[in-house]
């Protein structure tokens, strides 16, 4: 399926290689019976409405989004991620954990956080997002002010969002793209708070390559202001 399929912003690979038996078949039969209601008017349309819902937007290969779960079996978590080959591996760690308390789409974050109602959200993850590095290219950056509207309306107030990248030059796009909506205040007092994992962070594969390759990563943490 081609990326232009979930939406006419979305850029980059929607599949790479070949789904392994088990994994075609849990997209297949698994993925159905995650998914996010067709009409979410309310937010007890997701969760009962005394559990946390949290959301972590593209999540790679999944290492974060299953550690998350598993240590976290009071909340519940929704991930979404366009890239197929993601979405099936996190479907093997459901599967492999019986984990009861993810919801999964395979989809475009920014189309899907359209239909969520507003304040629904109490914790966000953006880790380690496409930097596109070209100038030329930023527009198709994930983090834009439009994007970030958009996380402040289904954030509650007093919640969470965390982003993560390796790339200092989207650090700093990120942290000004944020900052500059008004919506959030940045929790950081100090560099450690930023160049140092946060106590309940879990790191990725990707993570690991960046750190190989010598590229520091920063965790940037903000909490959503009371709405005026």
């Amino acid at each position: 399926m081609p990326a232009e399929d979930f939406g006419p912003r979305l850029y980059g690979r929607a599949q790479g290689h070949t789904l392994k038996p088990r994994q075609a078949k849990l997209v297949e039969t698994l993925l159905p019976t995650l998914a996010l209601p067709k009409t979410m008017g309310a937010r007890t349309d997701i969760v009962p409405d005394d559990m946390p819902l949290w959301l972590e937007i593209g999540f790679g290969g999944a290492e974060h989004l299953i550690a998350q779960a598993k240590n976290n079996p009071g909340i519940c978590l929704i991930g979404i991620e366009p890239y197929l080959n993601g979405v099936a591996k996190a479907l093997v760690g459901v599967d492999e954990n019986g984990l009861q308390n993810l919801r999964l789409e395979r989809g475009d974050a920014r189309l899907i956080l359209q239909s969520m109602p507003d304040a629904v959200l109490d914790r966000i993850f953006i880790l380690y997002p496409d930097p596109w590095p070209k100038k030329r290219h930023h527009k198709r950056r994930l983090v834009q002010a439009d994007f970030v509207d958009a996380l402040a309306r289904v954030l509650k107030p007093g919640g969470r969002l965390r982003f993560a990248s390796d790339i200092d030059h989207y650090q700093a796009w990120a942290l000004a793209h944020i900052l500059d909506s008004g919506h959030f205040d940045w929790t950081a007092s100090c560099a450690n708070d930023w160049r140092m994992a946060p106590g309940d962070h879990f790191p990725t594969r990707y993570e690991g390559k960046a750190k190989k390759a010598g590229r520091p990563c920063a965790w940037l943490d903000f909490v959503r202001k009371q709405r005026g």
